[in-house]
């Protein structure tokens, strides 16, 4: 009988190996995680956008079918304007995408858009009155209140304010004329972002939170920034665009 001397040559990784070779794993997917993380949130960001242009489209499809733009939604109305006919709505500045009146079928539970990051989309419209003989009131939510209030007249209206700062700005506009982007946007959707379920702390971003007619909207801020964080999305109706497309159907003269 022949015995093997030969010693075993197969040898594991030993304990120093091993910890090595983690240590390796740990580094490359400590330095993947941010790219990642940033490809997320800009997907996120895209989907988001898209939603919002999907979104202001069915409003201009609902003021040609209809010769008005729908009430925002309330928390309690399950995606339907508030009050249903329009009018004068419950909240002009404070409410949601009237998903259930848009036909628009992905919502939450409560009936609400969500964004990418599962915070309810806002949609805010112009509660603008005529106040001159005749008088029309809530304008754009009324039955042919847009057809009665006169095209020359509503060119001339201070509707919602867009403004790029929330420095100088009162409660129905945006002071400084510099810091004026727009007065004449009759509806605008906005997503609250990425901090929208905890609620950011910036200046820009309560603006655009305190139920009146002026809102915020740039380029995403850091907390650093002298008025805070600022991730809102925002898009709004051209009012060229809704009247021509209104005129264009026979909705307005």
């Amino acid at each position: 009988m022949s015995i093997n001397s030969r010693p075993d040559t197969q040898q594991g990784f030993t304990l120093v190996e091993m910890a090595m070779v983690l240590l390796i794993i740990g580094l490359l997917l400590g330095g993947l995680m941010p790219t990642l993380s940033s490809q997320m949130e800009a997907q996120r960001v895209g989907e988001t956008r898209k939603q919002l242009e999907e979104i202001q489209q069915a409003l201009v499809g609902f003021a040609v079918s209809n010769g008005r733009l729908p009430c925002p939604a309330s928390t309690s109305s399950n995606g339907e304007e508030s009050p249903l006919g329009g009018g004068n709505c419950t909240n002009f500045y404070d409410g949601y995408v009237p998903a259930a009146t848009l036909g628009i079928t992905s919502v939450n539970s409560q009936g609400l858009v969500i964004d990418a990051w599962g915070n309810p989309i806002r949609y805010a419209v112009t509660s603008w009155s005529k106040t001159t003989t005749p008088t029309v009131n809530n304008v754009f939510t009324s039955n042919t209140g847009m057809q009665s209030a006169t095209m020359d007249k509503i060119a001339d209206a201070n509707l919602l304010n867009v403004c790029a700062s929330a420095t100088g700005i009162g409660s129905s506009d945006c002071g400084p004329t510099a810091n004026k982007l727009t007065d004449k946007v009759p509806a605008l959707v906005f997503s609250t972002g990425k901090n929208g379920g905890y609620g950011g702390t910036g200046l820009d971003e309560a603006a655009n939170l305190n139920d009146n007619r002026v809102f915020v909207s740039h380029t995403p801020a850091p907390g650093t920034a002298a008025n805070g964080e600022f991730d809102d999305l925002m898009i709004w109706l051209s009012p060229n665009i809704l009247f021509n497309r209104m005129v264009a159907a026979g909705k307005l003269p």
